[in-house]
């Protein structure tokens, strides 16, 4: 039995890149909430939030810099010491 999900006999992507655009929070650009319209935001570390209806995106480039990330460089440039 297959783990992939399929629609009329089409694999679904996974890939960011063949899916499309999706719903997300993206900064330097005019983002309208979804839910009510207006580009008001209350920015987080994974979240942003519309500061007039509370709808939740997700940001697009959650989790590619900061502390307490592991990275495999860091690991390879350790071994190589």
């Amino acid at each position: 039995m297959s783990n992939v999900i399929s629609i009329k006999g089409a694999p679904l992507a996974h890939d960011p890149a063949l899916r499309g655009y999706h719903v997300a929070y993206r900064p330097n650009q005019a983002n309208a909430c979804p839910g009510c319209g207006r580009s008001h935001w209350l920015v987080g570390r994974l979240l942003a939030e519309c500061a007039f209806c509370a709808t939740a995106l997700p940001l697009v480039e959650t989790g590619t810099t900061g502390t307490g990330l592991f990275r495999g460089l860091h690991r390879e440039h350790q071994l190589a010491a």
